[in-house]
């Protein structure tokens, strides 16, 4: 849809809608159009800031994917994305076609094959914010307000909460036409969450890659470093470079890496594949309101898989210090998404992530079968957002804890897993037991075994298998259709 001109707002001359049935043609429209929107933007704020407003505003618009079906499409079951739900016209905003056109043609040549019909590109009526649209540019910022002489929205458009919520993934969107979403997220969402994410994590978004460890623990950054130089060193491993904090990225595992002056509230590492199926650690450190922001703004990335390796407190007496938890279910009393997914929605284990991550434990203690479970228990995982828990009156938190057959607890795990589901991630939970609270192991210095020391060293790279297992699963089997509702986006 062409928005309609007014003589008081001045626009970019953009091509108008047009069909494609080749994706790739698709996403250099997108391409295109976002371009030249961004850099009539820029060019006119740089020319406002020199010589001040010229009483006009100036707007451009984000592209949009839009597909009108008459019939409901007859596709293979077992997928749970790529196509739509039902007849109708359906329409996604788009922001930075360059970062995600591998994402974009994948999802349009699942549509256009599936219904046997056209999506149509052209400019939105949704206008792009400037302060998304000067993101890219390293010397030019938007200045705060009162800080120029005019004032900033009478002449661009600003951020609106309208457009930047999570009402498509919570099942609460309410269309203002006929059109049903598209996609997940809208473009200004996805744009505010490209912004946070540079400023929580300092590395830039087009470094994470599409496998996403998190964990709160400093020491997996120091043995995920030594595994990236390694992998660098080898020209067979197919990693072709490691970011660090300041997005300092290195091809060469000697390569020194300068130490950081101020390190961000969540340092991120990556270790890059050229086609982005690399592997991205995340320390989110302590608490679920760092678990919830990180997984809200690394989701509009559309990752395959995030799986959570952390520490735990171990409730049975029967584990020991270093002992391995597989989340297969969560006792959520973190609090901080009761308002998107109440806590009474299941959060199933799904199949494929459990399966890769018991195969990783195996490989990397070289344990099989019933031996496995020396080291490993598989079970409920408590997440709570409390850190000292164990100070309140015991006879609560216990007894939950018990009823729900909770065999660890941890601060994170429930959260990352249960943001998983309400953006169709798929997830998981491996953690290491570093205290036994109940029974009188606090984790006080000191009390750290030998075997605990191992164990922890060989956390990390658990994990690291396990998404190189997922990664070579095909995303229509690792995307699981538990992770879909009765209406959902035909994107991933």
């Amino acid at each position: 849809m062409t928005p309609q001109k007014d003589n008081r707002v001045v626009i970019p001359t953009l091509p108008a809608a047009e069909a494609f049935t080749d994706p790739k043609a698709a996403v250099d429209r997108l391409e295109e159009l976002y371009e030249a929107a961004t850099t009539f933007l820029c060019d006119k704020f740089r020319l406002v800031l020199e010589s001040g407003p010229k009483e006009k505003r100036f707007r451009a618009f984000y592209p949009e994917i839009r597909i009108t079906t008459t019939s409901f499409a007859q596709v293979d079951s077992r997928l749970s994305f790529g196509h739509v739900s039902e007849p109708g016209t359906h329409v996604a905003t788009i922001t930075r076609p360059d970062l995600f056109r591998n994402y974009l043609e994948q999802q349009i040549d699942l549509l256009v094959c599936n219904h046997n019909a056209p999506v149509i590109i052209g400019p939105s009526t949704t206008p792009i914010p400037v302060h998304f649209a000067v993101s890219g540019e390293t010397n030019l910022t938007v200045p705060q307000e009162g800080a120029t002489a005019f004032t900033l929205r009478d002449v661009f458009d600003v951020p609106v909460l309208s457009t930047t919520n999570d009402d498509i993934v919570n099942g609460t969107f309410v269309s203002e036409d006929d059109s049903a979403p598209l996609a997940p997220f809208t473009a200004q969402r996805v744009d505010y969450s490209l912004a946070r994410l540079s400023h929580y994590t300092a590395t830039d978004a087009e470094h994470f890659q599409n496998h996403v460890l998190f964990t709160n623990y400093q020491f997996y950054v120091s043995e995920f470093e030594a595994f990236a130089r390694a992998q660098l060193n080898d020209p067979a491993s197919g990693y072709t470079s490691f970011v660090s904090t300041g997005n300092v990225e290195i091809t060469d595992g000697d390569t020194p890496i300068p130490p950081v002056t101020k390190q961000p509230q969540m340092p991120t590492y990556h270790l890059k594949r050229a086609d982005g199926s690399g592997i991205t650690l995340v320390n989110i450190g302590v608490g679920p309101s760092n678990a919830k922001t990180a997984t809200d703004h690394i989701a509009v990335l559309r990752p395959h898989a995030w799986v959570m390796v952390g520490h735990c407190a171990g409730l049975r007496n029967s584990q020991s210090l270093g002992d391995f938890v597989l989340a297969h279910a969560y006792l959520r009393e973190d609090h901080v998404l009761d308002d998107d997914l109440p806590v009474w929605v299941p959060i199933p284990a799904l199949a494929e992530v459990q399966i890769a991550l018991e195969q990783a434990v195996a490989d990397v203690t070289d344990l099989k079968g019933y031996d496995l479970k020396r080291v490993m228990r598989t079970g409920t995982v408590a997440t709570i957002d409390n850190r000292n828990w164990e100070l309140r009156d015991q006879s609560g938190p216990v007894q939950r804890l018990s009823q729900s057959r909770a065999i660890a607890l941890d601060m994170e795990s429930a959260t990352i897993a249960a943001n998983g589901f309400r953006f169709r991630v798929p997830y998981g939970t491996l953690l290491c037991v570093s205290d036994k609270p109940l029974h009188g192991e606090l984790k006080l210095p000191g009390m750290a075994s030998d075997f605990y020391q191992t164990q922890v060293a060989r956390h990390l790279m658990i994990g690291i298998r396990a998404m190189e297992a997922l990664r070579e699963m095909p995303l229509e089997r690792l995307h699981s259709r538990k992770l879909r509702s009765f209406d959902e986006t035909a994107f991933l």
